[in-house]
C-alpha cells in the first residue's frame, strides 16, 4: 500500500493557481464574446431532459465553486450564490471572477502553494455534501478542470445549436494557453516558474 506525501511541493500549488485562472479566464472570453440574445434562449424543440440556458449554466459553475469553498475551506470567506433566473452576464462574470480567487486560495493552501506557506492548511477536497472527501491533492484540480470544461463544452454547443456561435477566433482562443496565462498575470506562460 502506498501512503501520500503530508506535504504537496509547492510547486504544485503554485501552479495549480495558475492553471485555475486560466481556466477561469477561459470562462470569462466565452461570456466576453457571447452575443446577449443567447444568455437565456433556450432550443426551440426541447429534446428529452431538462436544458439549462447558457445563463444557468455559468451560475451553476460558479454555485458549485462556491459549495467548494464552503465544504472545504469555510474559513475563506465564500462568495455569494447568484439566481439564474436574473443573473445577467455581467454579474456572472464578476461571481466568477470571485469564486475563481476563492478557488485559488484554497488550491493554494491545500497543494501548499500559498504565501508564507507553512503547510497545507486544507486536508480534505468536499466536492459535495453526499460525497465522500478525498485528500486533497492534484486530484481536487482535475475534478474542478473537468467540471468547467464540461460546461464550457455545453455552452459552445447550445450557443451553436441556438444560431449564436462563438466567432472561430474565440472558439481557438480557449486553447491559446500561452496567452491566456500571459492574461493572468504569468508572463512566462506554462511550464515556466513565473
Amino acid at each position: 500500500m502506498t501512503t501520500r506525501q503530508p506535504k504537496v511541493h509547492t510547486q504544485l500549488g503554485r501552479t495549480a493557481v495558475q492553471i485555475f485562472a486560466a481556466n477561469d479566464r477561459m470562462n470569462q472570453v466565452l461570456i466576453e464574446h457571447l452575443d446577449p440574445a443567447a444568455w437565456r434562449a433556450k432550443p426551440p424543440a426541447k429534446p428529452p431532459g431538462n436544458v439549462r440556458s447558457i445563463a444557468a449554466i455559468f451560475t451553476h459553475m460558479h454555485n458549485v465553486r462556491t459549495k467548494w469553498v464552503r465544504l472545504t475551506a469555510p474559513h475563506l470567506k465564500v462568495p455569494p450564490q447568484l439566481n439564474r433566473a436574473h443573473c445577467t452576464p455581467q454579474q456572472a462574470r464578476a461571481g466568477l471572477a470571485e469564486s475563481a480567487a476563492r478557488c485559488a486560495e484554497m488550491l493554494a493552501e491545500a497543494l501548499g502553494g500559498g504565501p508564507g506557506d507553512s503547510g497545507a492548511r486544507i486536508e480534505k477536497f468536499h466536492r459535495d455534501g453526499w460525497a465522500k472527501p478525498w485528500p486533497a491533492g492534484p486530484e481536487m484540480l482535475c475534478y474542478m478542470l473537468a467540471h468547467e470544461a464540461h460546461h464550457r463544452g455545453q455552452v459552445l454547443m447550445l450557443a451553436h445549436q441556438l444560431g449564436f456561435p462563438l466567432p472561430t477566433e474565440v472558439m481557438s482562443g480557449i486553447w491559446n494557453w500561452e496567452k491566456l496565462w500571459k492574461e493572468c498575470g504569468s508572463p512566462a506562460g506554462p511550464g515556466h516558474n513565473s
